[in-house]
């Protein structure tokens, strides 16, 4: 059985940064995703674009086919 990595980071590995960020779209990443925070709305959005790479690297392993950032 093939072994899958985690790219997912544990809650230890936090680091503090600074980012200028438009409030209104975070706001309303909150509001989609139901967070009670920036801070959550961010790693959660973050976490959905890795594992969307994720889904791509194994569709194109899986059925050979080549899938680019054009493609939904």
């Amino acid at each position: 059985m093939a072994t899958t990595k985690r790219t997912r980071s544990s809650p230890s590995a936090k680091v503090s940064k600074t980012y200028r960020l438009n409030p209104a779209k975070i706001k309303a990443a909150q509001r989609i995703l139901g967070a009670t925070t920036a801070t959550e709305a961010i790693e959660t959005a973050l976490d959905m674009i890795v594992f969307r790479q994720e889904l791509i690297d194994g569709t194109q392993a899986m059925l050979g086919v080549t899938l680019g950032r054009s493609d939904p």
